[in-house]
């Protein structure tokens, strides 16, 4: 993935800096004495010490030498310490960047959970590759030019904590907290003398990436009790996984962590209500569930969105099975939509039901139709076309980064006469 599709991604939202989700700094921000934020799509806090830069996250590979020499401008203090908020590869990727050469090895703090992701992603590294495509718009073929290499970074994490980790630095004090969230493995780093807070993705300016529908599972309820126990510390200076930092104004980042953690809340208690109501099928719930909506700038859902984060909440308490009977052992999909089809007097026909569809304003339904026609008729270039068509209208009317850029990519699959895979 190049710079420029971080930039197209934030000019797209042309939200204020702050709040947009592919922020760039721009230079380094002092959040407090001798402490500042650099950002260039992901976060990094440098604290400088007596004894070395104390450093959390290291962003992408590809960004950190950026991020460094942003950074660079304020401390040349060599890193003594970095701590991981994640194992995802805008946070733990990029250290080597900041190293300085000669310097002894930075010690690298994580939660014990993470050195799994990383041999899980070199186990499925194709598939880490492909779901990612998707998730910004193109198609597996693409994957190779546009995403990351999975791997285990370098250096990696050689301190392992399990709830919480205490160090001291130059005399400065660091707490590392752990709190499932976006992942198994994510902490939250505080630091009393400074004032300052570094939730990592915990806070990111948007509603939480509690429910990416392609990524394994995610814990809001952990989540939201992460955030209260954030708003209780009183920081003075915040500096999130993505978006700028807020400096100065403890009781707006109390006001912010606060109302993420209640959205989170609601969406779950509500979700579990409508599960407990007889168990009906997945889908039913999610269309049962009255999704909370906030104006606040920070709860907006630019990138994630609340009916995504529901499902999430269904898969870890209903399993993998979506409730309809048909659907417990199916048929091939191909034979359902052939099935379709021909009821339909073939795949055209059930196409122009789908654009009829469109044009009501059902684009919900109209999807439907346009997958079952393109998949009983996939060599038809024309019928590949216009349900690519039928897919861009469907992005343009979202909202969140999630759904427009899997829409897309379902366009993108669909001009090349294939069905989403």
């Amino acid at each position: 993935m190049t710079v420029s599709v971080f930039q197209r991604m934030s000019e797209h939202y042309g939200q204020p800096p702050e709040q947009a989700k592919f922020y760039w700094s721009g230079g380094p921000v002092e959040v407090a004495r001798r402490t500042w934020f650099v950002s260039f799509f992901s976060g990094v806090t440098g604290f400088e010490t007596d004894e070395g830069l104390v450093l959390v996250d290291s962003g992408l590979s590809r960004l950190a030498p950026a991020l460094d020499h942003m950074l660079r401008r304020r401390t040349t203090a060599p890193v003594h310490t970095a701590i991981f908020t994640q194992g995802h590869v805008d946070h733990a990727f990029g250290l080597s960047a900041f190293l300085r050469e000669g310097q002894a090895p930075p010690r690298v703090v994580a939660h014990r959970a993470m050195p799994a992701r990383f041999e899980r992603y070199a186990r499925t590294a194709r598939h880490n590759q492909a779901i990612n495509a998707r998730q910004f718009g193109g198609t597996v073929d693409m994957a190779d030019d546009q995403i990351e290499t999975f791997h285990a970074p370098t250096p990696g994490p050689d301190t392992l904590y399990d709830e919480r980790h205490e160090l001291e630095v130059g005399g400065v004090r660091f707490e590392v907290h752990h709190c499932r969230g976006e992942t198994d493995d994510h902490s939250f780093v505080w630091c009393p003398d400074r004032g300052v807070l570094c939730p990592g993705d915990l806070f990111i300016w948007a509603v939480p990436n509690a429910g990416n529908p392609q990524k394994v599972q995610r814990y809001p309820w952990d989540w939201a009790v992460g955030l209260r126990k954030m708003a209780a510390l009183g920081a003075e200076s915040l500096c999130p996984g993505h978006g700028g930092p807020v400096v100065g104004d403890a009781n707006k980042i109390r006001m912010m962590l606060e109302d993420t953690a209640e959205l989170l809340e609601t969406i779950v208690e509500r979700t579990l209500d409508a599960l407990d109501e007889g168990s009906p099928p997945h889908v039913d719930i999610v269309h049962r569930v009255r999704l909370p909506v906030r104006d606040a700038p920070w709860l907006q859902p630019v990138y994630d969105e609340a009916e995504f984060i529901v499902r999430n909440v269904i898969r870890y308490y209903g399993g993998w099975w979506s409730g309809r009977p048909c659907e417990l052992k199916p048929a091939p999909r191909s034979r359902v939509a052939d099935e379709v089809a021909a009821l339909a007097g073939g795949p055209r026909k059930l196409l122009a039901r789908a654009e009829a569809l469109v044009a009501e304003g059902d684009l919900r339904t109209a999807c439907h139709l346009a997958d079952y026609a393109l998949e009983a008729a996939p060599d038809d270039a024309e019928l590949a076309h216009r349900v690519a068509a039928i897919y861009e209208r469907r992005a343009k009317g979202e909202t969140s980064l999630m759904a427009i850029n899997l829409f897309s990519s379902a366009a993108a699959y669909a001009r090349e006469g294939r069905a989403f895979r």
